[in-house]
């Protein structure tokens, strides 16, 4: 048997990594310029240190550097015959840019996207982009955060990550980290789906002109009403009986806008009650084709990047980081990212059906056996 085809006798961080080509680290080091000054710790190894730091969960610079050293001959498979310093780690965290680490993850990305879509997803779930962000609390103010200033004067810090995320791969398509004090409203510009695609985010993200946009681009957009929205009724459309027994209230084309912009949009407005929790929603979209009932539910799958986000903080250590630098903040998240996508790689070709929290339980506690 081939070892190095099928992986007999490698640990599973060697096994792991191997998923990640390095002579395509190496290229795209060198298109950042990210080795430049470096004899031996190059990106590769940088990159090797910190998905062990993620997969391990460790909190601390020695931490990391221990469990390198101890397991120094069972790293052989990936080539790595350097073991790091804490000075190194360190400033390699915070001189060694973070966009090399983000090119990394497009890569991958790109490369194994095809693997995970769900073949049996529903017709509109397969041209389906959900967008938000989350907020990673910083105990220093690395990163501005947003929020008042504290009555103790000890302001915290905040990284902000701004994701889209096609539905029927449960990954990020693209991610943007900045201060937590960054409006979400700021990320439209950045969205760029392909036409006749489907965007569903949350009230925060308001640009009457970026709706135009995506109306001409033959985009829909899902969203709910924003409370400070001017709305003026134009005709309301008919509700089946059948939508009305599943919870629309009613269906209504609108024009939205504020008063002291001149951008306005024609939209459609659908009032929904829940009826397991009893809230009530108006749902917003530039859609007038499909169903009331199905405006509700593709809303309804923005909670997906929800349940992503929750993943990532639970499995990952994302509460202690190895650098008090902005750099060194940034390069532990995408490293998070990476190690995310990499066991969502790893799940989607297993013939047993794990659960992710099972699959990063074992990796842990196995990542170097």
């Amino acid at each position: 048997m081939n070892q190095g085809t099928h992986f007999s006798g490698q640990p599973i961080l060697s096994q792991l990594v191997k998923l990640i080509p390095r002579s395509e680290v190496q290229r795209l080091a060198g298109v950042h310029g990210s080795d430049r000054y470096y004899k031996k710790f190059k990106t590769y190894e940088h990159l090797v240190a910190m998905l062990y730091t993620v997969f391990a969960r460790c909190t601390s610079l020695r931490e990391v550097v221990t469990g390198l050293l101890a397991s120094e001959n069972r790293l052989m498979h990936l080539s790595v015959d350097y073991s790091v310093r804490r000075s190194t780690l360190a400033d390699a965290n915070r001189r060694r840019d973070c966009g090399v680490f983000a090119a990394i993850y497009g890569y991958l990305y790109g490369r194994y996207a095809h693997l995970l879509p769900d073949s049996r997803s529903k017709k509109w779930r397969s041209k389906l982009f959900i967008v938000d962000s989350t907020t990673i609390s910083l105990f220093q103010e690395i990163l501005k955060n947003a929020g008042r200033n504290p009555l103790n004067g000890k302001r915290k810090g905040g990284v902000k990550a701004h994701t889209i995320m096609k539905a029927e791969e449960d990954v990020p398509r693209l991610v943007c980290l900045r201060s937590g004090a960054s409006s979400d409203r700021n990320f439209m510009k950045d969205i760029d789906v392909p036409a006749g695609s489907i965007i569903v985010f949350d009230r925060a993200y308001v640009n009457y002109a970026i709706y135009n946009r995506w109306k001409s681009e033959d985009i829909t957009f899902v969203t709910r009403l924003a409370p400070n929205s001017i709305l003026t009724a134009e005709k309301d459309r008919l509700v089946s009986q059948r939508a009305r027994s599943e919870g629309v209230k009613s269906d209504a084309r609108v024009t939205l806008g504020f008063a002291n912009q001149p951008n306005k949009v024609t939209a459609r407005v659908i009032s929904y009650c829940d009826k397991v929790s009893g809230r009530h929603f108006n749902f917003v979209t530039n859609n007038f084709r499909l169903g009331p009932v199905t405006i509700a539910r593709i809303y309804q799958r923005r909670w997906q990047i929800e349940l992503f986000f929750k993943r990532l903080k639970q499995n990952y250590p994302l509460r202690y980081f190895l650098g008090d630098n902005a750099n060194a903040v940034k390069i532990q998240i995408w490293c998070a990212v990476i190690a995310d996508l990499l066991l969502k790689i790893v799940r989607s070709q297993c013939k047993k059906q794990w659960s992710f929290a099972n699959l990063a339980s074992m990796v842990r506690l196995h990542l170097l056996t």
